[in-house]
């Protein structure tokens, strides 16, 4: 149940983009982004597979994580005034087709915990998009970038699986999350401070994935 209540905040969150509430969005897909990210451990604390076996808490984990990460970050892009207008709409379709690449891949993670290619993170990227303000067709390259790393063996990292530089990487996520919420707080673009703290923190998390992938390739 609390899995698969975050189907219910992605509708809420779908339905604040129709308003064109972009922060309230942001409010509800952070709310989403908190239980993914308590949702796994609880369930393997308490044996959820055990105890329910004929329901797939990874099925569903899937389900929801393509609604709240991909699908409603993908219909605010095709809305807001982000993107070239003209490319709002194929850059949202794109992003929802090529999603579904990483989503079904089964070796879209390695043993260590990086993710194997660009991950479907759109909820997050889109909230860089507009704290940070940037020009459309700048905020396009971004956007065609990332979807044509989808299908890059790049490995990136995930802040909470990998054990590497586990406890310097939570506190920059904590820092990350403080920056993050601040964002949704403040107006759209964010302050350079807001800024400056989001693309320090992406730097780290994106720089220490690029570092493995060098040392894992000459291995």
């Amino acid at each position: 149940m609390l899995t698969a209540s975050g189907a219910a905040f992605a509708l809420l969150a779908l339905h604040e983009a129709h308003l064109g509430d972009w922060h309230r969005m942001f409010a509800w897909l952070g709310v989403a982004l908190l239980i993914d990210a308590v949702d796994g451990p609880l369930a393997r604390r308490v044996g959820v597979d055990t105890v329910l076996p004929r329901f797939s808490g990874v099925r569903l984990d899937l389900i929801v994580d393509y609604l709240t990460y991909v699908a409603v970050p993908a219909f605010a892009l095709s809305e807001a005034d982000l993107l070239p207008e003209a490319f709002r709409l194929p850059a949202a379709i794109a992003i929802m087709v090529s999603s579904l690449f990483h989503v079904a891949d089964r070796a879209s993670k390695t043993e260590e915990g990086y993710f194997v290619g660009s991950p479907a993170i759109w909820n997050i990227v889109s909230l860089y998009l507009f704290a940070l303000g940037f020009p459309p067709f700048l905020a396009l390259g971004v956007v065609a970038l990332l979807i044509l790393a989808t299908f890059v063996p790049v490995l990136c990292l995930h802040p909470f699986r990998v054990t590497r530089l586990h406890v310097l990487t939570t506190m920059v996520t904590l820092v990350w999350a403080a920056a993050a919420a601040a964002a949704v707080l403040h107006s759209f673009p964010s302050p350079l401070w807001i800024k400056l703290a989001l693309l320090a923190t992406a730097s780290y998390l994106i720089g220490v994935g690029l570092i493995r992938s060098l040392f894992r390739a000459s291995e």
